[in-house]
C-alpha cells in the first residue's frame, strides 16, 4: 500500500508575497540560519532593483525561467546495461533545478558577500547568461545526445 504524498505548505515571503521568493530563501538557509537567508535575499534584490532599474521579482522569475531545463537524462537499465534516456522535466522540479543551480553558481563565486554574488547570478540568469543557464544548456546538450534511448523512457 503506497502512502499519499502530501505536499508542504509553503507560505509566501512577508515582502514581495511571493511563495517563489520565499522558496529561494529556503534554499539560502544554511544551518538553520533563515534571519541570515532573508538578509541576503532582500539585500540582493536590492541590488538587483539598483542595477538593472527593473522590478527585482520581474527579474528573479525571467532568471528562473531562463534557467530552468525543459529535458533531463535519467539512468534506466535494460539487460544489463544503463542507458541515459531523456525525459521531460515537470512543473515542480524545473524551478527546483533552476534554483537550485543559480545559488549553487553564486556560491562557486569567491571574493564577494553572498548578496553580491547571488544579484549578479539572478541578473546573469536574467539576461540569458551565465553558470545555471549554461548548465541547463549543457542538460539540454546531453538529452539530446541520448535521443536514441528515448524509446526506453516510459
Amino acid at each position: 500500500m503506497a502512502r499519499k504524498f502530501t505536499k508542504h505548505e509553503i507560505k509566501p515571503d512577508l515582502v514581495y508575497n511571493s511563495e517563489l521568493v520565499a522558496k529561494l530563501i529556503n534554499q539560502v538557509m544554511r544551518c538553520g540560519k533563515k534571519t541570515m537567508a532573508v538578509k541576503i535575499v532582500y539585500r540582493a534584490f536590492d541590488m538587483i532593483k539598483e542595477k538593472t532599474k527593473k522590478e527585482p521579482l520581474e527579474v528573479f522569475e525571467t532568471a528562473l525561467t531562463n534557467a530552468a531545463p525543459l529535458l533531463e537524462v535519467r539512468p534506466k537499465r535494460v539487460g544489463g546495461a544503463t542507458y541515459q534516456v531523456p525525459v521531460e522535466v515537470k512543473g515542480d522540479r524545473k524551478v527546483a533545478l533552476a534554483m537550485r543551480w543559480i545559488i549553487q553558481a553564486a556560491k562557486t563565486k569567491k571574493g564577494k558577500p553572498m548578496r553580491e554574488k547571488l544579484a549578479e547570478e539572478l541578473i546573469l540568469a536574467f539576461n540569458n547568461d551565465g553558470s545555471a543557464v549554461k548548465k541547463k544548456l549543457d542538460t539540454h546538450r546531453m538529452a539530446e545526445a541520448n535521443r536514441a534511448f528515448a524509446h526506453f523512457a516510459r
